[in-house]
C-alpha cells in the first residue's frame, strides 16, 4: 500500500486549506477515522435508529444486533469471551469502574496499590482517590536512568500487601512499553489484581488477553480509528461476576422491588442506561479496518516513519528529544524547541498545518520526574509518511526565527 492509498481512506487528511493538506501528528490523543467508520455511524442513524435491548419491533432488534455485533467483534479481536466485554464511554471510565467496584470492595487500610510513574492521569487519579478513601498506600515504580523499570524495583515495591498493580502497556508520552510479563507474574506471586491500560498500545500492536495474563484491560475506540464515546473494559469472568455494579439505572437490573433490586447477568450489569449503538457500529468498522490492513503492515509502516523521524529530529540543533532511542518505542516522540515554550512551538507549526500536541499530556508526575513542566509530542499512525516528517522538520526550523530568537 502506498502512502497516498493509506491516506485516501481518511477524509480529513485529504482536506486542503489554502492548497495545503494537514500533517496530523497527534494520534496518541485521537486517531483519524477512515471513511468506512464514518459511513457505519451514519448508516446506523439512517437505517437502524432505535434503542437497543428495549423493543421487540424490527428496528429495535436491528439496533440490538448492531450493538451486540460490536461486542462479539471486540471479543474476537482481543481473544476474549463476549460476556466479559463491558462497553463504557472511554478507557478512563473503564479504569474507574474497576477502582470503584473491585477496589472499594477489596482494598483495606494498610494495603498497597502500585502503579508506574509513566501513567496517564486516567490510570493514576482513580487510584489516588481509592487509596485516600480506604486508607491504603499508593506506591510508584520509577524508571532508572535508562528509562527501565528494573526487576529490583518491582520486587521491592510489589509486596505481599499489594492488592492492585495498575500500569500502562505503552506510555503515551515516551512510547515505551512496560515490562508486562514481569509485572503480571509478580502480581500473581503476591496475589494482586492487575489492571493494564492498553489505550496507547492496541492501535499499534495485537493485544491478546490470554497472552497478556492481566486481570483487567482497558482501551478506547477513538484511538484506534473508531468513534469517540466508546471504551472497553475486559475483565476475568470470576472477578466481574463478584463485583457490584458501577452505575445504576435502566437495563442493568434483573428485577426491581420498592426497597431492593437484583442485577442482570454479565455484561448488562455494568451497562446502565441507553448505550451508544451508533458508536458501536463505527467501532465494528474500525476493527474490520485494522484487520484488513493488518498489524504487520501497520507496525512496518509506523516503524519506518518513526525511525526516520528520530533521525531527522536528531539532526536539528534547535530541537531537544527526550527518552532513550536505543530501545523499541511506539507511536510517540516527546521534544521541545530550545528556549521556546511548547505552546508557542505548536502554534507556529499549526500555521503550516502541522498538528502536534503541547502540554503535560495528562502525565504530570512523569514530566516532573523528567525535569519538565511540558513538552511537544509528535505521535504517529499508519497514515503518516516520511513526507509528514519532512514537513514537521521544515516547520520546526521556523520556530525560533518567527519568535525573534537566534540560531543555536
Amino acid at each position: 500500500m502506498t502512502d497516498e492509498k493509506i491516506r485516501s481512506y481518511f477524509p480529513q487528511l485529504m482536506s486542503e486549506r489554502g492548497g495545503i493538506r494537514p500533517v496530523y501528528l497527534d494520534s496518541a490523543a485521537t486517531s483519524q477515522r477512515p471513511e468506512e467508520v464514518i459511513d457505519a455511524i451514519s448508516s446506523f442513524y439512517r437505517n437502524n435508529n432505535a434503542n437497543p435491548h428495549r423493543g421487540t419491533y424490527t428496528e429495535a432488534e436491528d439496533a440490538t444486533a448492531v450493538y451486540e455485533k460490536a461486542r462479539t467483534d471486540t471479543a474476537s479481536f482481543i481473544g476474549a469471551d463476549a460476556c466479559d466485554i463491558i462497553f463504557t464511554r472511554n478507557a478512563s471510565e473503564s479504569i474507574n469502574l474497576v477502582a470503584y467496584t473491585w477496589g472499594m470492595e477489596n482494598l483495606r487500610e494498610g494495603d498497597r496499590v502500585v502503579i508506574t510513574i509513566m501513567e496517564h492521569h486516567s490510570n493514576l487519579l482513580p487510584w489516588q482517590r481509592l487509596c485516600r478513601a480506604k486508607g491504603a498506600e499508593l506506591v510508584y515504580l520509577y524508571m532508572n536512568e535508562d528509562f527501565e523499570i528494573t526487576d529490583r524495583e518491582i520486587d521491592e515495591k510489589v509486596t505481599s500487601n499489594t492488592k492492585i498493580l495498575a500500569f500502562t502497556h505503552v506510555s503515551n508520552v515516551l512510547g515505551i512499553m512496560s515490562p508486562v510479563k514481569k509485572l503480571t507474574e509478580k502480581a500473581r506471586e503476591v496475589g494482586a489484581v492487575t489492571v493494564v491500560d492498553c489505550a496507547q498500545s492496541i492501535p499499534h500492536m495485537k493485544v491478546d488477553v490470554k497472552e497478556m495474563g492481566a486481570d483487567f484491560i482497558a482501551f478506547s475506540a477513538h484511538k484506534m480509528f473508531g468513534p469517540f464515546g466508546l471504551g472497553v473494559l475486559w475483565g476475568r469472568n470470576e472477578l466481574l461476576e463478584e463485583m457490584p455494579p458501577f452505575l445504576s439505572g435502566g437495563e442493568m437490573i434483573e428485577y426491581v422491588r420498592e426497597q431492593d433490586a437484583t442485577w442482570a447477568p454479565l455484561p448488562a450489569k455494568y451497562e446502565a442506561g441507553t448505550q451508544d449503538p451508533a458508536a458501536a457500529a463505527g467501532f465494528s468498522a474500525a476493527l474490520s479496518f485494522i484487520q484488513r490492513i493488518g498489524y504487520d503492515e501497520i507496525g512496518k509502516r509506523e516503524k519506518a516513519v518513526y525511525d526516520y523521524a528520530v533521525e531527522r529530529l536528531k539532526d536539528l540543533s534547535c530541537v531537544e528529544l527526550y527518552g532513550p532511542f536505543d530501545i523499541e518505542r511506539y507511536g510517540a516522540i516527546p521534544f521541545n524547541v530550545k528556549d521556546v515554550h511548547p505552546h508557542d512551538t505548536a502554534t507556529v507549526l499549526s500555521a503550516d498545518r502541522v498538528c502536534v500536541r503541547a502540554g503535560h499530556h495528562c502525565a504530570q508526575p512523569l514530566l516532573k520526574r523528567m525535569g519538565l513542566n511540558s513538552c511537544c509530542r509528535a505521535s504517529f499512525s499508519v497514515y503518516n509518511s516520511k513526507e509528514d516528517v519532512d514537513r514537521l522538520c521544515e516547520s520546526l526550523l521556523k520556530v525560533r526565527s518567527q519568535l525573534g530568537l537566534g540560531d543555536v
